[in-house]
């Protein structure tokens, strides 16, 4: 994925651990991550994102839903130790009917029993749309998680521009008003990185469907905002839009004509 990130000019990318609908992992060959360390030292690539599967939910009713988040993130905090100092990003999960407080007991409990103190990942909560029983949807839920968690340096916020708008936050018309908000709840110093997404849907509707930068109802002058706050800058930016490489090659190039350093 080095090489492919820099065909279309990009200096990070967003990598799955394993299959985004779970299953076994590939076996890690020392070989390939010694040329991938290279590469990525030779041209200067920012912080790298992995994504825990989609099916990682460690606030399932179920145990079994459970035993794999554990035994999941388990693995990848290992595997992740290959290429030291980077970040692990996971959707919280959903409490499907437990309420929320539970929801946020079960995921604090799995982040106690996964994070040491000697690791070098920086495991990162994303900010969800907050559809159906989701947890993550308030800032003030993340906080909550966080607050929960013994060793909270290794824990940080990946927020997401899509979900958040969904969430009902107006990055729109008031995004210093947003990150005034999350800075007073979580703490800037939290947030490590961005997903940068347009919205199918407009703000609170908690939905939670992607769209290209610019087609969508975030549109393109929220997305340069983002990404030119000071309060943002030097964060990796990682785009989850519905694209082909060639696509993101062009809203690569399009939000680096944008971008004010």
């Amino acid at each position: 994925m080095g090489k492919q990130a820099l065909e279309i000019n990009a200096d990070t990318f967003q990598f799955f651990t394993r299959n985004p609908r779970g299953g076994k992992a590939k076996d890690i060959d020392p070989e390939d991550v010694k040329r991938f360390l290279e590469l990525a030292e030779k041209n200067s690539f920012a912080k790298l994102v992995a994504h825990a599967p989609y099916t990682l939910n460690p606030c399932s009713g179920t145990e079994k839903v459970r035993n794999f988040a554990f035994t999941a993130m388990e693995d990848d905090m290992r595997r992740m130790e290959y290429i030291p100092g980077n970040y692990y990003n996971f959707h919280p999960g959903s409490h499907v009917g437990q309420g929320t407080e539970k929801g946020i007991e079960l995921i604090a409990d799995l982040l106690n029993r996964i994070i040491t103190p000697d690791q070098s990942t920086i495991i990162l909560l994303e900010t969800m749309s907050g559809k159906g029983s989701e947890i993550g949807g308030r800032f003030e839920e993340l906080r909550e998680i966080i607050d929960r968690v013994e060793i909270s340096d290794k824990l940080g916020v990946c927020m997401d521009t899509c979900h958040v708008s969904d969430a009902g936050y107006d990055i729109i018309n008031d995004l210093d008003g947003v990150l005034d908000e999350f800075d007073r709840v979580i703490g800037l110093e939290k947030l490590y990185a961005l997903h940068i997404n347009d919205s199918l849907n407009p703000a609170g509707s908690h939905k939670d469907r992607h769209a290209r930068i610019g087609e969508g109802h975030l549109g393109m002058e929220t997305i340069v905002n983002v990404i030119n706050h000071p309060k943002l800058k030097g964060l990796p930016c990682i785009l989850e839009t519905p694209n082909e490489l060639d696509g993101y090659a062009r809203e690569i190039e399009m939000l680096r004509s944008e971008y004010t350093a």
